[in-house]
């Protein structure tokens, strides 16, 4: 079996740098050539390795209060609240919030300062695993420019092998 090429020789014949000189990101790749290993990965599933119970229930939560089920569900609520105070309690003259409804002011201040937050947590780790996703692309995308770099010069090296077993070789003409 033919010995693999060092990670210091792939470094200088791919890349034209020393090992220490490369980027992470590039050792990283070479090592993955070298050692015959794949590069690609699901980066969905690296960030959810990585993630915290915080930022799965931020998540969930994001997900759940940007669909277009809680707002219909939402609206629903305060349609009802709404109706109630004044429709059939209030008629009544036993209103627990009647309008303006300043107890709904103040729950529905409450929900808007602790789901904005969570919100913006979500958008956080939804910018992180852009970064996470863009860095695994880059590191992909030199890996297969790096292989077809090596196909070429193997197909090159074929090339030349086969030049020089037709120059010795009489013409069929």
């Amino acid at each position: 079996m033919k010995e693999l090429p060092s990670v210091e020789k792939l470094a200088i014949d791919l890349l034209g740098k020393s090992l220490d000189q490369l980027e992470v990101e590039e050792a990283k790749v070479l090592q993955h050539i070298h050692h015959v290993q794949r590069t690609s990965r699901d980066v969905g599933d690296i960030v959810d390795e990585q993630a915290t119970f915080g930022e799965r229930l931020s998540d969930k939560v994001a997900a759940v209060g940007g669909s277009w089920k809680f707002i219909m569900v939402f609206a629903a609520v305060l349609l009802g609240w709404m109706l109630l105070n004044t429709e059939i309690l209030g008629k009544l003259g036993k209103a627990f919030d009647p309008y303006p409804f300043i107890f709904l002011n103040l729950m529905l201040s409450t929900v808007a300062a602790i789901q904005a937050p969570i919100i913006m947590m979500s958008q956080n780790r939804q910018s992180s695993k852009d970064r996470i996703a863009a860095a695994h692309d880059y590191e992909v995308n030199l890996r297969a420019e790096l292989e077809i770099m090596r196909l070429h010069a193997k197909i090159d090296a074929l090339l030349e092998i086969i030049k020089r077993e037709n120059a010795g070789a009489p013409s069929l003409r």
